[in-house]
């Protein structure tokens, strides 16, 4: 358990905190204020050593500006993913509206990580936290005692816990399902099904996926369901050299986001396959990379713009005062983007 104060009942300071960690007050000062050139196993240490004894800086260090330091924090899983970089460029295009600066933080999806991140381990530089969990839990967020208010992305924490901007991943999946059943594709694979803690989001595209084919009166062939350990390219690579593997392999692909799909279209490239004569492909959630692909990649398009806009507009209004009460939950629109890997190229 953290402790707020030492043996003499003080508030603890840099001093303890680099004592434990065995590092230089400069170092836990450097870490405490994000500075960026500290090793990585040394920051570790120092973050271990503040969450062990609770530390908190003064706030009277804080820029005075109504008490606030006009500094947001955005917690993303993986910037390698371009889903969360466009969409970090989005809040800090809507925070600069708002004349508020953005930190952004790299969480890997790792609950340790994550559980710092919401603790508030940076609460003295920031004023509040729009946060994209993965493996961060109702149970964690019912744990913080850190009040720095927060705004969370996506769908691994309840809805009801605190303020929440999403989109209907179930019926976005379904959507991008049907459409490839009604260009008359009857084996209908799903590449992107997860075990980890990470896997929530992947949970409710694939049970949109699989509520598109009973609609459609399709058998669900757990063969047709390739499971992943990340959602990058060599993961959709390898999941679709499975399925061409397969006794009977599909007609088409829905896979959980975009990279996967670029990584199943080498795959079909490699092996001489037709996309989308004899292959179709759709992905999720609209990159750059997928319009400038060779076939364009057909996508659902989350409103990542609206995404942004809402969740820095929540967590404005909460820190301004002018909302109160219980959490808000706002759902963002989708649109399915139709391109070449399934319709084929115009002639």
């Amino acid at each position: 358990m953290g402790r707020e104060a030492g043996e003499t009942g003080r508030r603890t300071g840099l001093k303890d905190v680099a004592r434990l960690a065995g590092v230089s007050v400069k170092t836990v000062s450097n870490v405490v204020n994000g500075y960026v050139h500290v090793a990585p196993a040394t920051r570790a240490r120092v973050e271990e050593a503040v969450a062990e004894l609770n530390y908190r800086p003064n706030p009277s260090a804080r820029s005075l500006r109504g008490g606030r330091s006009g500094i947001i924090a955005l917690a993303v899983p993986d910037l390698r993913i371009p889903y969360f970089a466009e969409l970090a460029g989005l809040v800090v295009a809507a925070a600069e509206e708002r004349s508020l600066t953005v930190l952004i933080d790299q969480t890997g999806g790792e609950r340790e990580r994550e559980l710092r991140v919401a603790s508030g381990l940076r609460a003295h530089l920031i004023d509040g936290l729009i946060f994209s969990p993965l493996a961060f839990g109702p149970e964690d967020l019912a744990a913080r005692s850190d009040d720095t208010p927060l705004v969370l992305l996506g769908e691994r924490v309840q809805p009801g816990s605190a303020d929440h901007v999403a989109v209907d991943n179930v019926a976005a999946a379904r959507e991008a399902t049907a459409h490839l059943i009604g260009l008359g594709r009857r084996r209908v694979a799903a590449i992107g099904a997860r075990h980890d803690a990470g896997g929530e989001t992947a949970r409710l595209r694939l049970l949109g996926h699989r509520q598109a084919l009973t609609e459609a009166g399709l058998p669900v062939h757990a063969g047709l369901v390739a499971a992943v350990d990340d959602y990058l390219r060599a993961d959709g690579a390898r999941a679709m050299a499975r399925l061409l593997d397969s006794p009977e392999p599909p007609d088409a692909v829905f896979c959980g986001n975009d990279l996967l799909a670029l990584g199943a279209l080498r795959t079909l490239y490699e092996r001489g396959v037709d996309v989308p004569g004899q292959v179709a492909v759709a992905g999720f959630d609209d990159i750059d990379d997928g319009r400038y692909g060779t076939p364009s990649l057909t996508t659902v398009a989350p409103d990542k713009r609206r995404i942004a806009d809402e969740a820095v507009g929540l967590l404005t209004a909460r820190l301004s005062g002018a909302t109160a009460g219980p959490a808000r939950e706002v759902r963002v629109g989708h649109e399915l983007v139709l391109r070449e890997s399934t319709l084929g190229r115009a002639r």
